[in-house]
């Protein structure tokens, strides 16, 4: 007897006075001590161990219930302590009177008071007097400084003011442009011999209802003072410079394709940092790098001083799940030039709003941009990879900051071998602590191997209760009318979303274990595979993730990670084999992922969860914030959420957290959960003043009214407004939408385009006071080709304000062969279905556009109805008259409501 337990560590038994025990033999003939009435029937405690003659020991016990929520509370604690105090630091903006003692240094005092000045000079639409000739003379002005205090012994500054008009093919529709203005400035060493330029862009032109602060005036001073330092400091850089100030973003991306596909710069420049906005002040995140350029994210790393920036942003980017898109797009499909993209993302709120001012923005949100961009301009002006950038092209790249303390990036091929030996690794490791189990309790491999595989089922069932619970909130909200109840106070989501998937997380193995399946292997050991499932599903959706090509598969990666090295530290040390003790490593190693998991998850929600009040109609937003809310809490909590077993009573445990979900349930159902706040947290309200004439081929009018056109743009639609102004009259489109174009309204971009059909019209008896009409004038109508292949050539000219939409239809046996736009839409019928959309934008030119347009008919007849025209005229500009109507409508609006109106008129034409 004494011969087969040689192999045992240890013996543990766990004696209680008041219970009856017995010795029984098993078929080795060893004794075992059980209960024959469990200690704790809650947990599932049992008597564990072989009992030796030469030693007995007792076993662990589970602790008293009570400390369960201390437990919970720490990591709640730690969140609060390190995390948040973290992701909202910010550096103490240097003054100008630090600056002698601080050379070389972003001075956020002289970038403030610049900024203050733009500020002052209210919204800038492009086409209107203040952004086409104002702000073009302040930058002039601006730029004129820093040329006086340059060091012109070691530096060359050129400037230029670029015209041009242009067009491309973006989204759902033809972009046209004309007389758009850029402000563009070269930096070079007169030492330099460098033909390859880096390219730092930004734009200062804004919404109608925005100064633009924020978006993107904070990014023109940080390049403003970029310059001046660069052009001030004693150390010349190998690559010469350009500096982008871009005109016309807004329109969509026209100062960008203007200077990538028109200025004589644009061929040489190589590399790309691009700022943006979507907020006002807080930090800038790196989003977007690349494309296959992973030298650029290494010069990040070696440069930015504050980092902020994760390839999952960069992946949901890409995947159209944010409802915004930056100039990085154009210069990367247009040039391509490859480059790194960033934003900033703190206050979504202001965002495109009349709030998005001056007192928003803090001069430590100034310096943290300012520090970053200068060491990055820097670094990559004096990179070797610049001479010839196509020889480092070498896949994508992973890359994160570490709680903004440091960076952290590698390449794509990399991340593939990191993913799959750490997850095969694991999966060995399990493996080897399961024969480690057997071992030390003389039980077969294939005892444990069975617990293992019940407990991996558990693990895969645990994880979809962890996805499945919060998204079943998102669908019952959204079915109650319920939605965004976390717009004003996120703190709900906590227990919307991240309480009940912590529920789904310990839910299966928690039951499991409290009905005490196995007498066989101790409740320490069963609590450890618990961990070890998981681990494995961790690993296994790791590999999952890299064979599919899904770069964020890092995440369960470090999830393994850190697992796997507290598994090693408890083998090595063989606290893995001694009660409860290995839980104490466990907990050490989870403290890092945890930290930066919840960083990481706390950053998205940040940045998404203003983005739901623009997210469209199509997708409930609650989905896709709480699929970040349980994505986190699986990452952050998957190895510690289990250990509520460690405690007594964990289902009173798990009733407890439901507690928790029904009262936030409860608060989220009253005026709490009411998405919108005054000034701070805006129902954001889109609609046009419309008036609208439709003709018929015989020149007479069918309809001629005027209405409100509204492009609601969150779930709740015009609910929210029901209680507070009349609306009585509002209809939906649909018998318009079977009829006529685009629902016979004059949709404005392509975003706009695609939501028609769940638009809203409120007419009114009114008409519309327009500030003007665009004038469409017919020229000619001439029948060319031959007999055999008849053609028909419409000659137009249109003139209007700085932003115009035509509207094409063909008719019943109508094809259209050749226009005077670009042809990429009649050349990919596939792609692109009628109706055919062109934008045009103006700039400081408004000279009409004269157009053709050709088509064909089957049976060869030209004199009846060919085709549809749609002409549409936007007043977008603050400075454009309102009528009385209009602006009594406006002020009866509920003051959480941001009205972002503007006149347009809409006629349509059958030729």
């Amino acid at each position: 007897m004494e011969q087969h337990n040689e192999g045992f560590k240890e013996d543990t038994v766990s004696l209680h006075s008041e219970k009856s025990i017995k010795f029984i033999g098993n078929e080795k003939s060893t004794l075992q001590l059980v209960t024959e009435e469990p200690a704790d029937t809650e947990n599932g405690a049992h008597l564990e161990g072989i009992i030796g003659f030469r030693e007995k020991k007792k076993t662990a016990k589970p602790l008293p219930w009570y400390y369960a929520p201390v437990y919970l509370l720490f990591w709640v604690g730690l969140f609060f302590a390190v995390v948040y105090p973290l992701f909202n630091y910010l550096p103490t903006g240097i003054k100008l009177a630090e600056e002698s003692d601080l050379p070389a240094t972003f001075v956020a005092q002289r970038a403030e008071e610049v900024l203050l000045k733009i500020d002052l000079m209210g919204p800038k639409i492009a086409g209107d007097y203040v952004t086409e000739v104002t702000m073009v003379n302040f930058l002039l002005e601006e730029i004129e400084k820093v040329r006086r205090e340059m060091r012109s012994d070691l530096y060359e500054l050129e400037v230029d003011v670029q015209r041009s008009s242009g067009s491309f093919l973006h989204w759902q529709m033809i972009n046209m442009y004309q007389g758009i203005q850029n402000v563009v400035v070269k930096l070079s060493a007169k030492s330099s011999n460098s033909s390859s330029y880096l390219l730092v862009n930004s734009h200062y032109d804004s919404k109608p209802s925005s100064v633009g602060t924020g978006d993107a005036e904070l990014m023109i001073v940080v390049m403003l003072e970029t310059l001046r330092l660069m052009a001030i400091s004693e150390e010349p850089f190998l690559h010469p410079i350009v500096f982008l100030f871009n005109g016309a973003e807004e329109q969509p991306f026209h100062g960008s394709h203007s200077f990538i596909s028109n200025h004589r710069w644009s061929a040489n420049c190589k590399a790309l940092v691009n700022l943006d906005s979507a907020g006002a002040g807080g930090r800038e995140i790196l989003f977007q790098g690349g494309p296959n350029h992973p030298w650029l994210m290494r010069q990040y790393k070696k440069s930015a001083k504050h980092p902020f920036a994760t390839t999952m942003a960069e992946e949901i980017f890409q995947a159209d799940l944010i409802p915004s898109d930056t100039d990085f797009r154009i210069f990367r499909d247009f040039g391509p030039v490859p480059g790194l993209d960033m934003a900033g993302c703190y206050n979504g709120f202001v965002y495109h709003t009349k709030f998005d001012r001056f007192s928003a923005i803090s001069r430590g949100a100034l310096q943290n941009t300012g520090d970053n961009v200068f060491a990055l301009v820097r670094s990559i002006s004096n990179a070797e990879e610049m001479y010839d950038t196509e020889a480092h092209s070498e896949g994508h790249s992973v890359f994160f900051d570490y709680l903004g303390l440091f960076f952290v990036y590698y390449t794509e091929s990399t991340g593939v071998a990191l993913n799959i030996s750490f997850s095969l690794g694991a999966i060995l490791l399990v493996c080897l602590s399961l024969w480690r189990m057997a071992r030390m309790t003389d039980r077969t491999v294939g005892t444990y191997s069975r617990a293992f595989g019940m407990q991996f089922l558990l693990a895969i069932l645990g994880f979809l209760l962890a996805l499945g619970f919060p998204l079943l909130m998102s669908v019952f909200y959204d079915a109650g009318n319920r939605t965004m109840t976390y717009f004003s106070n996120s703190w709900l989501v906590i227990g919307l979303f991240i309480v009940p998937s912590v529920i789904g997380l310990v839910l299966p193995s928690t039951f499991y274990l409290s009905l005490r399946p196995s007498e066989k292997i101790p409740h320490a050991y069963h609590l450890q595979i618990v961990g070890h499932a998981y681990c494995v599903l961790m690993a296994v959706i790791c590999i999952l993730l890299t064979v599919v090509g899904i770069r964020t598969a890092y995440l369960f990666m470090m999830c393994v990670f850190f697992y796997v090295g507290a598994l090693i530290i408890n083998l090595a040390s063989r606290l893995h084999d001694k009660g409860y003790l290995w839980t104490w490593v466990l907990g050490a190693c989870q403290v890092l992922p945890y930290l930066y998991f919840t960083y990481l998850f706390h950053a998205l929600l940040v940045i998404t969860i203003p983005m739901t009040s623009r997210k469209g109609l199509e997708a409930n937003p609650d989905f896709l914030i709480s699929l970040e809310c349980a994505l986190g809490s699986i990452l952050a909590l998957v190895f510690l959420a289990p250990l509520l077993n460690l405690f007594r009573r964990p289902k009173s445990m798990v009733a407890g957290l439901a507690v928790v979900m029904f009262i936030f349930c409860m608060i989220s159902v009253s005026e709490v959960g009411f998405p919108y706040r005054a000034k701070t947290n805006v129902m954001r309200l889109h609609f046009l003043e419309v008036h609208r004439k439709f003709y018929e081929y015989d020149g007479s009018v069918s309809l001629e009214d005027s209405g409100y056109y509204f492009d609601l743009q969150d779930r709740r639609l015009e609910q929210p407004l029901l209680d507070k102004i009349n609306l009585t009259a509002l209809t939906r489109l649909d018998e318009e939408c079977k009829t006529e174009m685009k629902c016979g309204m004059p949709c404005f971009n392509h975003r706009w385009c695609a939501a028609v059909k769940d638009a809203r019209w409120l007419p009114r008896d009114v008409p519309v006071d327009l500030p003007g009409t665009p004038v469409l004038q017919f020229l000619n109508k001439t029948v060319i080709g031959t007999e055999s292949d008849p053609r028909l050539r419409f000659e137009f000219e249109v003139s209007g304000p700085p932003r115009m939409s035509l509207f094409f239809e063909p008719l019943d046996g109508v094809k259209f062969l050749k226009w005077s736009f670009l042809m990429g839409m009649l050349d990919n019928p596939s792609v692109y279905k009628p109706p055919y959309h062109i934008f045009f934008g103006y700039g400081s030119d408004n000279s009409p556009i004269n157009f053709f347009i050709e088509l064909t008919k089957v049976d060869g007849k030209f004199d009846v109805p060919l085709m549809k025209l749609g002409v549409s005229g936007h007043y977008m500009s603050h400075l454009s008259h309102r009528d009385a109507t209009t602006m009594e409508f406006i002020e009866s609006l509920p003051d959480f409501a941001h009205p972002m109106e503007w006149p347009s008129s809409y006629e349509r034409y059958i030729f």
